[in-house]
C-alpha cells in the first residue's frame, strides 16, 4: 500500500489524524496534514482507507 497527500487540498480538518494517527500528523501552525508513513504495514488498510474516505477535501490518495 502507497499513501500520498496533497497538501494544497487539505483543508485541516483533522479526520485522518483521528482515524490513522500512525500515518497521518497535522501541522501546528495550520492544522495541514502531515504524511507520518507513506507505505504504512497492510495491518493499517482499514484505518487508512477510513480516513481517505473521511476527508472532506479529497486530499489522501492510496493505492494498492
Amino acid at each position: 500500500m502507497k499513501v500520498s497527500v496533497e497538501e494544497d487540498k487539505c483543508c485541516g480538518a483533522g479526520h485522518c489524524v483521528l482515524a490513522a494517527p500512525e500515518v497521518f500528523d497535522q501541522r501546528e501552525a495550520d492544522g495541514i496534514v502531515i504524511l507520518l508513513d507513506p507505505s504504512p504495514p497492510l495491518a493499517l488498510r482499514d484505518k487508512v482507507a477510513e480516513a481517505s474516505f473521511l476527508c472532506p477535501a479529497a486530499a489522501i490518495v492510496v493505492e494498492d
